[in-house]
């Protein structure tokens, strides 16, 4: 059974079984896709309303947006497990022969690579869903203001969540060029994550009060 078609409890149960997946990265994916979740519910809380007439469009957008960013985070929370599979099955191949065992250090780095790249995708959904949140700060419905809040928190957690993962395999991707592409693009994407997640939570805290 996908993880995404068990019950919130069967989900919960198996996050805390002693079974090494789900882990982290499918954690980290299930926290971007509640924070995009959260960002489509806000703008659609504000359309239709005429207090907010002039954010209409950006709001219809967003809710477009981050509903689609939502879905496709979903998606990533089973890719995390399977490739954390692929590596395990890797790892459990026959090294008797020079052959076998070339195989066998072959689909290990083949592994590895979509283990890194998997997160790696889910920092650049997280990214995108931040950036979501922040159009959406001073632009949507005043009660939301929580919600959007939370919102951060939730990307800001995956793209935390999806970097450490993309860290923690990145030493064993064989591919220089790619192995450079995701400590660069990723470190990028990390700090520029971390800005916008904090200014958008200390803006939405600002708002209510906090």
């Amino acid at each position: 059974m996908k993880l995404i078609e068990m019950t919130v409890s069967e989900y919960l149960a198996s996050v805390a079984s002693d079974a090494p997946a789900p882990g982290g990265g499918s954690t980290a994916a299930l926290c971007g896709a509640q924070g995009s979740g959260l960002a489509a519910m806000v703008a659609k809380l504000t359309i239709g309303k005429k207090k907010y007439h002039d954010d209409q469009e950006l709001c219809i957008r967003v809710a477009s947006d981050a509903e689609i960013l939502a879905k496709t985070l979903e998606a990533q929370i089973d890719k995390d497990t399977e490739a954390y599979k692929l590596i395990a099955a890797a790892y459990k191949l026959p090294r008797k022969t020079e052959e076998e065992k070339a195989l066998r250090k072959k689909a290990i780095a083949d592994a590895t690579l979509v283990a890194t790249e998997v997160p790696f995708e889910t920092m650049r959904m997280a990214q995108q869903g931040l950036v979501l949140v922040s159009s959406l700060v001073g632009h949507s419905n005043v009660n939301c203001a929580s919600d959007l809040g939370v919102a951060a928190l939730n990307l800001t957690a995956a793209m935390r969540g999806a970097w450490m993962n993309v860290m923690i395999n990145v030493s064993g991707v064989t591919d220089e060029v790619r192995k450079e592409e995701f400590l660069k693009q990723g470190e990028h994407m990390f700090k520029e994550c971390e800005t916008i997640g904090k200014e958008t939570y200390a803006a939405l805290l600002a708002s209510i009060g906090g």
